[in-house]
């Protein structure tokens, strides 16, 4: 039987949801959707343009209404790092895929992130990246059914451990 199971890569930005969901997505066969490109496509503007447009608030309702909009089958999508802050956005992938959390170490995120508030992220003035993640944390390992540790892995690592788990997470399912 066929997997109709979306694997939904969560975490915060610069945890690699995007990077690590190509991989994913060629390494599994399965197209790869990235919502924040989606986003930008439909709405004609930068991430960061949005939220200086419309607030932290309107852009998780814009993107909400993306995700929610989503008809996907047997798709790797990567989500924005505030999908999380939408229970109906998460509840719409939840119920056509198994949600992977990707937690990436403060170190790393620091180190990624030197455009933080350039980059269009849904973060208060003032608001740290570390107050971020900690606000964010206890929402990534609610929607998450698998959490993956990222810190001291390489790339291919973690790509070959969501597989892995995926693979045998459906074929549980569909036994």
């Amino acid at each position: 039987m066929a997997v109709d199971k979306n694997l939904v890569l969560i975490g915060m930005p610069g945890a690699g949801k995007s990077t690590v969901g190509v991989l994913l997505a060629k390494a599994l066969k399965m197209p790869f959707t990235d919502t924040d490109i989606l986003i930008q496509r439909q709405e004609n503007s930068y991430l960061q343009e949005l939220i200086e447009k419309h607030g932290i608030e309107g852009f998780i309702r814009i993107e909400e209404n993306t995700v929610k909009s989503l008809d996907l089958r047997s798709h790797v999508i990567a989500t924005g790092g505030s999908v999380v802050y939408s229970g109906p956005a998460m509840d719409h992938l939840k119920s056509h895929g198994i949600i992977f959390f990707l937690n990436a170490r403060m170190y790393q995120l620091e180190r990624r992130l030197k455009n933080a508030r350039t980059r269009g992220i849904a973060m208060l003035p003032g608001q740290t990246l570390r107050s971020l993640y900690n606000e964010r944390l206890p929402l990534y390992r609610k929607y998450a059914d698998v959490e993956i540790d990222c810190s001291r892995k390489h790339i291919e690592t973690i790509v070959s451990e969501i597989g892995e788990k995926f693979s045998d997470l459906t074929k549980k399912m569909y036994k």
